[in-house]
């Protein structure tokens, strides 16, 4: 029988037809099987390095990230040479996916990363002497992959696959969980020596009670540079944010990818939303300040935490006095733009949009992990005993993060699925009507007739407001009383009408530029937000009353759970509220 053939040219050309979706339907659960298995390996042997699991090295685990990035390396290569080959050939292309402010951030990040990445090998070249070759391996590997990586990003991000689409499912999941593993692997290096640095401050507020066991996996070996050793070990620690980031970009850009492949698109005209700063120039000097402010205290806050107990205790307030502030002006900013959407009446797109819907899955799911810290710490507010009078702040702090993330999801979620406003030919032509002394009509011609050359004030043609208007004409003699009055009546009733109108446009405007400066302004704020965490800066592991009510182990598991989903949360805000500022 032919049919089995049939369906399979049907499947390769990419068929809508029942019996070609199956296989491919298949092939997306597979895949999704496949990456889940690859994740949950790694997982488990990262967990293992990290207890200290019996017969489980650091260079099993490097080893097995090193095989996973080589993989995806191989896959890169084959996939640009056939794209190489295939050129030529006219390919659907997701518009919404892989926008270039996103790719612009991610290089950013990779840029960082591969500095972190040349701190690493000199960090290993010092200490060659008690390290495991794959200690240098890793850093070598993952700079070749990240350049890579990028510049696939770059190209392809867009791309909806048509071809070869079974083995592309396996290739771009298997990128998509080696980027969450890299990322895995950084959140928990750079927990632990978050985690060395919280013990110590912890005695210093009096909290004598708590064993302190550094855990810190230290080279065995002396450096054979003391100076550029610890200028290495230290700047590694700072350069983990950044790194931290950039897998998750990948990884979300990927899956983007691995949703689109096979997918069938419309073809419509896409509007470009460049971003201009034209319009937001309040939301950008109030998102400054705040910006300015966070980084000064976050500087005091690193100075003085665990320096003595009086300087402690005066960082946390200082501290949450400033975020208290910082979150009640996000929330007031994003209950009046809801307001502004509330009084406006447009539709929204509901079209199926794998980059849309995934933008929103992620702020929902991100924020549930400072929604855990959060009611945490208003649990152990509410159970504790004692409670030293910084650690009232914390109740406030705490509220506001829950309702501003409330809003601000609310804000972002309905922003990203509202329509593009289409700007009208008329707005693009209006004219200001003027009467002339006595009975002549003098009307001011628009740029678009001027460059037409179709002004012809002076061979006495008056042009027309809109299409469908009765025209004007000065007539040099034979013109009745009537006809005069007429053309007077007549332009009176354009001129209000096209007042009226730009009456209209100018609240519409207005509200549009209000929207602007709130998406500006928590664009910054979020940037703001995103710093302290981020370098260091984190009173759910300094406040110390958490670890007395819920114990120190629970607790620590919880926030070195939760927080790098908080932190993730905050950068990927910025990157949907870029958007919004620019579709706006």
């Amino acid at each position: 029988s032919t049919w089995p053939a049939a369906r399979e040219m049907e499947e390769a050309a990419g068929s809508p037809s029942v019996g070609g979706s199956y296989p491919q339907k298949n092939a997306e659960i597979l895949s999704s099987q496949y990456g889940i298995n690859l994740f949950l390996a790694g997982l488990l042997l990262t967990f293992a390095w990290a207890v200290h699991a019996v017969g489980i090295s650091k260079s099993h685990l490097l080893s097995y990230l090193i095989t996973l990035m080589l993989i995806q390396l191989l896959w890169m290569l084959w996939y640009l040479c056939r794209s190489c080959t295939q050129r030529r050939l006219i390919r659907d292309k997701d518009t919404h996916a892989g926008a270039r402010w996103l790719k612009c951030g991610i290089t950013l990040f990779a840029v960082i990363t591969l500095i972190l990445d040349s701190f690493k090998i000199g960090y290993y070249i010092d200490f060659s002497n008690c390290l495991s070759p794959t200690e240098g391996i890793f850093p070598v590997t993952h700079a070749a992959h990240t350049i890579l990586q990028v510049y696939f990003l770059w190209c392809h991000a867009k791309d909806i696959i048509q071809s070869f689409k079974t083995l592309e499912r396996f290739g771009v999941i298997h990128s998509v969980f080696t980027n969450l593993l890299l990322w895995t692997n950084g959140v928990l290096t750079e927990s632990k020596h978050q985690l060395n640095e919280h013990k110590e401050r912890l005695i210093t507020l009096g909290f004598g009670n708590i064993t302190i066991v550094l855990d810190d996996h230290a080279p065995q070996c002396n450096c054979t540079t003391t100076t550029l050793c610890s200028i290495f070990s230290q700047g590694i620690y700072y350069l983990y944010p950044f790194n931290i980031e950039y897998h998750i970009l990948a990884s979300t850009m990927l899956y983007v990818l691995w949703k689109n492949i096979g997918r069938k698109v419309e073809h419509h005209q896409q509007h470009k939303t460049p971003f201009k700063f034209h319009g937001i120039t309040v939301g950008m000097i109030f998102g400054l300040i705040v910006l300015t402010s966070t980084i000064a205290i976050v500087v005091v806050y690193l100075i003085q935490i665990g320096r003595s107990k009086i300087k402690s205790e005066l960082a946390l307030t200082m501290f949450y006095l400033h975020a208290i502030f910082v979150l009640a002006l996000m929330c007031t900013a994003g209950i009046v733009a809801l307001l502004i959407y509330r009084l406006e009446d447009r539709s929204l797109d509901n079209s199926k949009n794998p980059a849309r819907k995934l933008d929103a899955e992620l702020l929902v799911g991100t924020a549930a992990g400072s929604w855990l810290l959060s009611w945490g710490s208003i649990l152990a507010i509410i159970c504790a005993q004692a409670h030293p009078k910084y650690t009232w702040y914390n109740l406030p702090y705490s509220v506001l993060v829950i309702i501003e993330k409330y809003i601000q999801n609310l804000f972002i979620i309905e922003s990203i699925h509202r329509e593009q406003e289409k700007v009208n030919d008329d707005i693009k032509t209006l004219r200001i009507v003027t009467i002339s002394r006595g009975s002549t009509l003098s009307l001011t011609p628009s740029y678009k007739e001027i460059y037409n050359g179709r002004a012809t004030r002076d061979s006495g043609e008056v042009p027309c407001l809109f299409e469908g208007s009765i025209c004007g004409r000065e007539n040099d003699g034979g013109g009745g009383a009537k006809e005069e009055t007429s053309q007077e009546n007549s332009s009176v009733m354009h001129s209000a009408s096209d007042f009226s109108f730009y009456s209209r446009n100018s609240v519409t405007n207005n509200k549009r530029r209000i929207l602007k400066n709130i998406a500006a302004f928590l664009f910054l704020c979020n940037l703001s937000l995103w710093i302290p965490p981020a370098f260091g800066c984190r009173p759910e592991y300094d406040n110390g009353l958490e670890e007395i009510v819920f114990g120190f182990e629970p607790w620590i598991i919880v926030v070195n759970l939760a927080m790098p989903f908080s932190i993730f949360y905050r950068m990927h805000s910025a990157a949907s509220l870029f958007e919004v500022n620019c579709k706006t």
